[in-house]
């Protein structure tokens, strides 16, 4: 099972319960939700009602913690920690993980330096293991250690299709999505459009190989034709000249 519909599967799970609970009451789903290794989107469950209607409560921090897993990174945690509830051990994973994503969706390369920084990791060995065991392993990341140049190239090639297009100096990048945040959707359809105009790009230039590949071969047969022919007209004129 992808990541994808581990999600979906796990969205649908929490936005049923949240659906029957009110108040207080979604202090363990909330606890639960953002502790789960194969949930990173919380939009849906911040859409249910009787979460909304948190806003301006006494358990308002339960809406602000689930807007921090949103749209939020790890950074962001220790700057409004006076107003956030401790973070249990498997929340602190899930927002560090959360913050690779946040930083792979606008960089292919990302420098060592800069995530040490953004993740509170004080060596590099500390940082490649949380990579490769937390990013890599668990699917959300897909790319390779540059340890000579110190960074971490986010890509997926996963498929034939995907090579293909770095062959053709396509950029791929891969990283599991997470939540629009507020503002974010005129970004997120520009970088849509611009997807399909690079698309039919390469489709045009796929369309083109194949029809100079289609020449070639054509060009191919009739030049193995004539050769054919020549060395029967050699062969008929040895013949002749034999008898």
């Amino acid at each position: 099972m992808d990541i994808e519909q581990k999600q979906a599967e796990m969205i649908d799970h929490f936005v049923k319960q949240a659906s029957s609970l009110k108040g207080s009451a979604i202090a363990p789903l909330v606890l639960e939700a953002t502790s789960n290794p194969s949930l990173f989107a919380f939009s849906e469950i911040l859409a249910v009602p009787s979460v909304a209607e948190l806003e301006r409560t006494e358990s308002a921090t339960l809406l602000d913690t689930l807007r921090l897993f949103a749209h939020g990174t790890w950074s962001d945690y220790k700057g409004n920690m006076a107003r956030l509830p401790q973070l249990v051990p498997d929340q602190i994973l899930k927002l560090k993980q959360l913050t690779v994503l946040t930083l792979a969706e606008s960089n292919k390369v990302l420098p060592y330096d800069k995530l040490m920084q953004e993740l509170d990791v004080t060596n590099v060995r500390e940082l490649e293991d949380f990579l490769i065991n937390e990013c890599m392993y668990s699917g959300i990341v897909r790319g390779k250690l540059d340890q000579l140049r110190r960074c971490l190239e986010v890509w997926d090639f996963g498929n034939f299709l995907t090579a293909f297009l770095v062959l053709y100096n396509v950029q791929v990048q891969f990283a599991a999505g997470r939540d629009l945040r507020p503002g974010q959707l005129g970004n997120m359809l520009h970088t849509l459009s611009d997807w399909l105009t690079t698309s039919d790009n390469l489709l045009v230039s796929i369309q083109e190989k194949i029809k100079w590949a289609d020449t070639m071969s054509e060009a191919d047969k009739k030049h193995r034709k004539d050769v054919e022919d020549r060395v029967e007209e050699v062969k008929k004129s040895l013949s002749l000249k034999v008898s």
